[in-house]
């Protein structure tokens, strides 16, 4: 069975990044966009970031331009956005795609492990969110309508477990 440990990414600074990282804190990984209708959930996820990485919470945001090209930007112009127009500090990844046959793996396993409606294997829409353990185990799945600060109680299950 896979965890997030034995995923990478690229950063969205171009450099390699081992999600081993990230072992034995709690993730939300989160597939972003910058001109969405969900984009200022930005400012919920940096909230939440803030006000629980001293105890072993990360949010990793990957971009994502498969939803009505959404996010057209290059990695730079979107790092850029996220940071002067959301203060965004927590890490974010080069643009993937969440779906289809060039999917990121992490992406094809989180929907393996945490289906959708009816059963989806597929991410809906942007800023669709994945809760995982201390394990890297996926706890969780919701929906972009669900906003970061609605996850608190989670979260905070996820760090006392």
């Amino acid at each position: 069975m896979n965890t997030l440990g034995d995923f990478s990414a690229q950063g969205i600074d171009g450099q390699a990044v081992s999600l081993k990282d990230y072992a034995g804190q709690v993730v939300l990984v989160v597939n972003t966009a910058s001109k969405c209708g969900f984009t200022p959930q930005f400012t919920g996820l940096e909230t939440v970031y803030q006000r629980f990485r001293d105890q072993g919470f990360v949010v990793l945001g990957f971009p994502c331009n498969q939803f009505l090209n959404q996010d057209p930007g290059s990695d730079s112009e979107i790092a850029e956005f996220c940071s002067l127009d959301y203060g965004v500090t927590f890490p974010m990844f080069a643009k993937i795609d969440v779906n289809g046959p060039d999917a990121h793996p992490l992406f094809q396993h989180l929907t393996h492990a945490a289906p959708g409606l009816l059963g989806s294997k597929k991410v809906k829409w942007n800023f669709t969110k994945f809760l995982i353990g201390k394990d890297g185990q996926v706890i969780d799945r919701y929906a972009p309508t669900t906003k970061p600060e609605d996850l608190v109680a989670d979260i905070e299950k996820a760090l006392s477990a």
